[in-house]
């Protein structure tokens, strides 16, 4: 399944940035358990284990869906599920995930 989806890697500036002007979605593939341990604010919930194409936030202009977990593996297998069922324009993820996002100080909300 990995071999015909489309990825495109987002930076933890870029990442940042389309935060702060709202042109990115966030979109978190990790489980409820790791969720409540702690999040990216302004990220919503779409666990791999349930994951449900219809659930992601619609299309829009200007903003870019972007999927993360905690290490960048589960949100590219999220994209995959993504793309097959039918939305084309998930292709991003943001490759170092909640490692990367707490190891550079990023905020982090609880509960």
């Amino acid at each position: 399944m990995t071999d015909n989806i489309i990825v495109e890697d987002v930076s933890l500036p870029e990442l940042k940035a389309g935060l702060a002007d709202g042109s990115i979605a966030l979109v978190d593939v990790r489980e409820p358990n790791e969720w409540a341990a702690g999040r990216i604010p302004g990220a919503s919930l779409n666990a791999l284990s349930v994951f449900n194409t219809a659930a992601l936030p619609a299309p829009a202009p200007g903003k870019r869906i972007v999927l993360h977990c905690r290490s960048g593996k589960r949100s590219v297998t999220a994209l995959g599920l993504a793309q097959a069922g039918g939305r084309e324009d998930v292709r991003a993820h943001f490759t170092g995930g909640m490692l990367e996002w707490q190891g550079a100080g990023g905020q982090v909300l609880q509960g």
